[in-house]
């Protein structure tokens, strides 16, 4: 027996919802590959724990994907137990989510020790490295593109006291203007060197990207809200369409 009145409105709204549910899926399987690329990119945090959260967005998105998939087709078939199904898994996203979101807090929480101690051991072993890792850490810090940081060693150019001989030399990439040998005794120059560390840099980068990320789940937790309670009144106008057969 098919829904009338009401619960036919709140079916359709369900698969109106359906499909932003996969829309946001969608979104999340992007976004989590943009952030991947961004971690990979940035060698202070490529190799640390937190990378792993990209993976968690992608997965989570392939399963809102497919999920959003199975609620539209038991809000249009008006089948009961593929609607309580989505309301289900909907449900297990959500706590799955939650525990990203806190997992994602205690590594913020530990965000500036991770990066601190990344970069004093990039800094430790420059000299010692190849071509690539020390061409790595310069675009870093240079200026070439908006994307890097414009920043010199971890705290500050004093960080890079045992660079050169001198101790008073840096890497041409903390220059504000790069040019060969332009770091040459040049450590505590504020008018050709960047004096402020990369730590601050990539902190200030990660949680302005953090803020994005967050303003994104709540949009989509509202609406995997708003679905589950969709779910629960057609279920609900379904079982009663049953009770009158």
């Amino acid at each position: 027996m098919a829904v009338a009145g009401g619960t036919k409105c709140i079916k359709y709204l369900l698969f109106f919802f359906n499909f932003l549910f996969w829309i946001c899926g969608l979104a999340l399987i992007i976004l989590g590959i943009v952030v991947q690329v961004a971690i990979h990119n940035t060698p202070v945090i490529e190799k640390v724990s937190g990378s792993a959260a990209p993976i968690v967005l992608i997965v989570v998105g392939v399963i809102i994907f497919f999920i959003a998939f199975f609620g539209c087709c038991g809000a249009w078939k008006e089948s009961y137990w593929m609607v309580a199904m989505f309301a289900v898994l909907l449900s297990l996203i959500i706590i799955i989510e939650i525990g990203a979101a806190i997992a994602g807090y205690v590594f913020r929480g530990k965000l500036g020790e991770i990066v601190d101690t990344r970069l004093k051991d990039m800094i430790a072993r420059y000299n010692s490295s190849s071509a690539d890792f020390r061409k790595t850490v310069d675009k870093m810090q240079e200026t070439e593109c908006e994307r890097w940081l414009k920043c010199c060693g971890a705290n500050s150019t004093a960080d890079w006291a045992d660079y050169d001989k001198d101790h008073m030399s840096v890497p041409d990439s903390c220059c504000k203007t790069v040019t060969t040998g332009c770091g040459k005794a040049a450590m505590h120059n504020p008018s050709k060197m960047y004096q402020t560390g990369c730590l601050h840099a990539v902190e200030d980068l990660l949680k302005k990207n953090v803020q994005v990320v967050i303003v994104g789940a709540l949009v989509i937790a509202f609406l995997q809200i708003t679905g589950i309670v969709f779910a629960c009144l057609l279920m609900r106008g379904i079982r009663s369409g049953y009770e009158v057969m």
